[in-house]
């Protein structure tokens, strides 16, 4: 498949496919942030925290998947190795195992915060590209973040 196929210009598709594939490494490093969160938190917040952290990292794969197929629709090939996600990724591995409940949500805000900004630059490109259904996909999952961040830093009393 190619972008003509779906009224969409090669030329302006690929800066979009680029920005994919960099938001698609960071999806798989912070959804194996969370994963480790949801396996790794203790203590008195432990079954609120591992049930956000189940929905988040069950939504961050969801993401994963969608962003994939949506690569694949613009006729080009997702990253799909793990040198590839830390290579191209902004967002860092961190070590779960013994960290304090509050750390671990602080560490997913931050993961967010860079999801966010680079989905909203995204949404410029996908604009200037004339690419509705990319832009329509990412603004929800950024609307998901906006407000799970929201919750996670009233969680912190950083609202």
């Amino acid at each position: 498949m190619k972008a003509d196929k779906i009224s969409l210009k090669e030329s302006t598709e690929k800066p979009v496919v680029d920005h994919l594939n960099e938001l698609l490494a960071n999806y798989h490093i912070h959804y194996q942030k969370v994963r480790g969160c949801h396996w790794n938190v203790k203590g008195k917040s432990f079954f609120t925290l591992h049930l956000k952290f189940e929905e988040l990292y069950t939504a961050a794969l969801t993401t994963i998947d969608e962003l994939a197929e949506r690569i694949l629709t613009l006729g080009k090939s997702p990253y799909s190795t793990f040198a590839d996600y830390i290579k191209k990724s902004k967002i860092n591995e961190i070590d779960t195992i013994g960290l304090k409940d509050t750390v671990m949500v602080k560490a997913i805000i931050e993961d967010m915060a860079v999801l966010i900004k680079m989905e909203r630059d995204i949404l410029e490109i996908t604009a200037d590209a004339g690419d509705d259904g990319t832009n329509d996909m990412i603004n929800r999952f950024m609307q998901f973040k906006e407000k799970n961040t929201w919750m996670l830093r009233s969680f912190v009393n950083e609202d």
